[in-house]
């Protein structure tokens, strides 16, 4: 039987909006961070680490950030590694280091991430646009892509423009009017924004209510339909974190640490074989999470039902809205949905936002708030999921194969759906958005659907405002549309 698991020392950093030159870099919040979950861990906590585990910063390109860390650390870690792109990263990270410390294959690892995406110059990109601005230009893997090239055409490249097909979808199954729908999802965000602002550590401290979160207005302008400013990723924000795991029997070596012990119960990950937007069969579901969450409940003896509370990855109010669905959470249930206040309100820069979710819940569980909790974590457009489960009473669970399961079978779902390149004919609206210029103005609308020989098409409309106006009323799933070939670009016009 494995050893049990525990994180024992956590650090969040924040750099705030008026901080004054010199500027941290992400290597500099990854150190104050580090230095923070040492001391609380232990006076011998730094020099045990041996491994060490690095979230790849978004926002700057640093040369060998895990080398550069250690040696500002002053440790030497026989392990040092530097994570791919993805929001499930953090998480991920946290079921490997458990593996490898349950196989002792490592005694001490430091899981460690901090962005500083905040615009502090006037040539300093913002937005979005900026999302990816620290990845090098030889980086060569293929999670930096979230569309395919037949997407990118039609105006799908970013997060912004993929969830809210996601949020559509969901409303159309929800048989709600507009209005009852917005503010469903604008009641629970302002639960999000009023857990923001009790979190010392979130970049928004201002609680919002529901009206104004999904109220378009000149400070919240309409980003993607439905979505406002403030219903999406707030991606300009310089936040780190990190902590520190090892065995209980180690942990007791280091002297010191929280005074109750937090244990890694249990983890999970998958990834869905329908991976571009375009692919998917559904868009009300998510096969990877489905997956990732009955492998971390099975492996950790503990089920949704059980635990205390939660942080769910919150990237858009869709992400939770599946994640509550698959994982039975009702209306009526009052156990937290997010300890930080997610990635709209807290921040959500770049992969490391669960890291924050993770430490965060791991300070809530030692400080007696809670006796259990889950956190969940996705990257691109629901296309990888991350489980884990924690709590403050050792389980037992045998963890040495589990991230080494995850490695070698972690596909979910079936195969990809069949796609029209070229749509012609007619068909169906499965789901549709309208992306807004920073004037407030429909730029384009993007239409998912069927061809009525049931092949998937994406598509833009003709661009007039009769179209835009009927996407943005009631909710258009279902709808007849004439399909129609032109310079690359599918049309969707509809028949009546």
């Amino acid at each position: 039987m494995s050893a049990d698991i525990m994180i024992t020392g956590w650090g969040q950093i924040t750099q705030p909006k008026q901080a004054t030159p010199p500027w941290m870099e992400p290597i500099d919040m990854m150190e104050r961070a580090a230095r923070d979950a040492a001391a609380q861990a232990g006076i011998n906590a730094l020099n045990a680490i041996d491994t060490l585990l690095v979230v790849r910063p978004q926002s700057r390109v640093p040369v060998k950030p895990g080398e550069e860390l250690a040696r500002r650390l002053g440790i030497q870690p026989r392990r040092i590694e530097l994570s791919g792109i993805g929001g499930q990263v953090p998480q991920q990270y946290v079921n490997r280091a458990a593996g490898l410390l349950a196989r002792g294959e490592a005694e001490t690892v430091l899981l460690v991430g901090a962005e500083t995406y905040y615009p502090r110059s006037a040539d300093a990109v913002r937005g979005e646009q900026a999302l990816i601005q620290g990845i090098p230009d030889d980086y060569g893997e293929e999670d930096a892509v979230g569309s395919n090239a037949l997407e990118m055409r039609h105006g799908l490249s970013l997060p912004i423009h993929g969830f809210p097909l996601f949020e559509v979808a969901l409303w159309a199954q929800s048989g709600l009017s507009r209005e009852q729908w917005l503010a469903k999802v604008g009641a629970m965000w302002a639960g999000f924004s009023e857990a923001a602002a009790r979190h010392p550590n979130a970049w928004t401290r201002t609680p919002f209510g529901a009206s104004a979160i999904t109220t378009p207005s000149a400070d919240n302008r309409p980003i993607a339909l439905p979505y406002t400013k403030r219903m999406v990723s707030l991606v300009m924000a310089d936040i780190g974190a990190a902590i520190i795991l090892t065995t209980a029997a180690r942990a007791a070596t280091l002297r010191g640490g929280a005074g109750t012990p937090v244990y890694f119960s249990g983890g999970g990950f998958a990834k869905d074989k329908q991976r571009f937007m375009v692919e998917k069969e559904r868009y009300t579901r998510s096969p990877a999470l489905e997956q990732a969450a009955d492998k971390a409940q099975r492996r950790a003896g503990l089920a949704a039902d059980d635990v205390e509370c939660f942080d769910l990855y919150s990237c858009f109010p869709c992400a939770v809205t599946v994640a509550r669905n698959t994982l039975g959470l009702t209306d009526d249930d009052r156990r937290p949905l997010t300890l930080t206040g997610g990635l709209g309100f807290f921040g959500g820069p770049g992969s490391n936002y669960a890291l924050h979710g993770v430490a965060t819940m791991a300070e809530s569980l030692a400080a007696g708030r809670y006796r259990s909790g889950m956190t969940t974590a996705l990257g691109w457009f629901m296309h990888k999921y991350a489980v884990g489960l924690y709590s403050v009473t050792p389980n037992g669970v045998d963890l040495r194969g589990h991230d080494l399961e995850d490695q070698a079978h972690p596909d979910a779902g079936a195969g990809p759906v069949a796609i029209a390149e070229q749509a012609q004919g007619e068909g169906s609206i499965e789901t549709y958005t309208v992306i807004y210029d920073r004037d407030q103005q429909p730029a384009r609308a993007l239409v998912y659907g069927r061809t009525d020989d049931g092949l998937r098409f994406v598509a833009n409309t003709d661009g007039s405002a009769a179209s835009f106006a009927a996407l943005s009323g009631e909710n258009q799933v279902g709808r007849r549309v004439r399909l129609r070939h032109a310079g690359g670009i599918n049309i969707a016009e509809f028949t009546d």
